[in-house]
């Protein structure tokens, strides 16, 4: 078996923000978190160059709620040519004034969420002789028990930090908040097997308060 067992995890939070990339400007969130997302959260937890985590399911625990907040962004980003002209000379002005190139912008995120992850991990080509399912398996039960992580998870800006709780196997289901929605086109994850990073969408369906991510169709 190259797989591992499938593990639950309980991440919550008060606020977050999965954004719908067609929104050119202002950042608006899907209603639910992206497998992506959900991704991120367990390899902020564990990654290897081993391993490779698979999302099976996301459980949305709470009612759907929403958060309009007006708020100050930077519009602007220091150029790679400058940076490039910087490194090559060894000077060069990366400043960026913040009061010059500030924007206010509408953001509509989501307020009180909790969900739970049900994943596994597959071994990858890049796993040595030492590696196996168990060995990996024990650290993240360890890690995610212990509230351990390379660098604090959140939901989709760093600004929105994750709190999350293993839960173990025999432990009872968390219970849903029973919504049965089709929530359209989502994004699924990035491929970046190409030249180019390219997004990959899925059409999302939940039913009572549960998004089956097993066997889904995957556009790119």
């Amino acid at each position: 078996m190259n797989k591992s067992n499938p593990f639950r995890l309980k991440v919550s939070g008060e606020n977050a923000c999965f954004t719908r990339p067609e929104m050119k400007v202002e950042r608006v969130s899907y209603e639910v978190m992206t497998p992506s997302a959900a991704r991120g959260i367990l390899e902020a937890i564990l990654w290897k160059p081993a391993i490779k985590w698979d999302i099976l399911q996301i459980d949305v625990l709470n009612p759907i709620k929403w958060e309009s907040v007006r708020r100050n962004e930077v519009g602007a980003v220091i150029s790679a040519r400058n940076v490039q002209t910087a490194m090559n000379s060894g000077s060069g002005d990366l400043g960026l004034y913040v009061e010059d190139q500030r924007q206010q912008r509408a953001g509509l995120f989501l307020r009180d969420v909790a969900y739970v992850i049900h994943a596994e991990f597959e071994m990858t080509e890049q796993a040595g002789a030492e590696d196996t399912i168990t060995k990996f398996e024990q650290m993240f039960i360890r890690r995610a028990s212990q509230g351990q992580c390379f660098h604090r998870p959140y939901f989709g800006c760093r600004e929105f930090p994750v709190d999350f709780e293993f839960i173990p196997k025999d432990a009872d289901n968390f219970p849903t908040n029973g919504k049965t929605k089709d929530l359209g086109w989502m994004l699924y994850d990035m491929d970046y097997s190409g030249k180019q990073p390219m997004p990959q969408f899925f059409h999302a369906q939940m039913e009572n308060g549960s998004i089956n991510l097993q066997n889904v169709e995957v556009r790119s």
